[in-house]
């Protein structure tokens, strides 16, 4: 697969940030998604503190480094301290071109919830065994190293993470791959509490079953890339200017 220019990684990024808005996955201006820049170093695009995700284009998203100290003139801040989750798994994770973050209402709903994500159907099966959980340790903050560091270990070779009493996260090794994980991920938040909410008893398939389907769901090369696709088109019929 060939590496993709600055440009066309400004450009996924910034779809990305227009389909959170789109499909309610914001937190007005708060929250992250970032994706590792090619070449030397360790260069990373983040939106501008401030901007509602609804209007961020690609040449609004600002280059920061590890830290994330922006390395571009820009004339919005950067939020540092809300980079931290994000830097720890870029990091420690250099497979992990793409990192996203919510703080959804069903996402921060199961957060709240000892058990995380139950296989109660099929969407929430992939994700079975694949998601780490990282105890809540406050917000977080650009001097709390040592979060970082079990950040990581909780993440370890996991697709994503339930922040306990926070949110949401996944990685991928792109754009696309990362944006699929977190609106199914998503998804299986908000069936899960739709099912609870009903009030009758829940029904779990039994663990062969559920570890079939998530082998299932594992042959599927695409990775969200027939979706991205789709939403880039959607979005280049309704949006256009989130490639300016």
């Amino acid at each position: 697969m060939t590496a993709q220019t600055e440009q066309e990684l400004r450009e996924e990024l910034a779809a990305a940030y227009r389909l959170y808005a789109q499909f309610d996955l914001t937190d007005m201006v708060y929250t992250h998604l970032s994706v590792r820049l090619p070449g030397e170093g360790h260069r990373f695009l983040v939106n501008p503190y401030g901007l509602l995700f609804e209007e961020i284009t690609a040449s609004s998203l600002v280059v920061v480094d590890s830290d994330g100290h922006p390395q571009q003139e820009t004339s919005w801040p950067v939020n540092p301290a809300g980079f931290v989750i994000h830097s720890a798994v870029h990091r420690a994770h250099p497979e992990a071109e793409c990192v996203m973050h919510s703080h959804t209402l069903a996402g921060m709903a199961i957060a709240a919830q000892e058990n995380g994500i139950l296989p109660l159907n099929q969407i929430n099966m992939e994700f079975y065994g694949r998601i780490g959980f990282h105890p809540y340790e406050g917000i977080a903050a650009d001097d709390n190293l040592s979060e970082r560091e079990r950040l990581v270990r909780d993440l370890g070779d996991h697709m994503g993470l339930i922040l306990q009493n926070h949110g949401l996260l996944t990685i991928g090794s792109s754009v696309a791959q990362t944006f699929y994980r977190m609106y199914y991920l998503e998804q299986a938040c908000r069936v899960q509490l739709a099912a609870q909410s009903a009030g009758v008893p829940l029904h779990c398939p039994s663990e062969a079953e559920v570890l079939r389907a998530r082998a299932q769901f594992e042959t599927d090369l695409d990775q969200g890339r027939m979706i991205w696709k789709a939403l880039r088109r959607k979005l280049d019929r309704e949006q256009p200017d989130y490639r300016n």
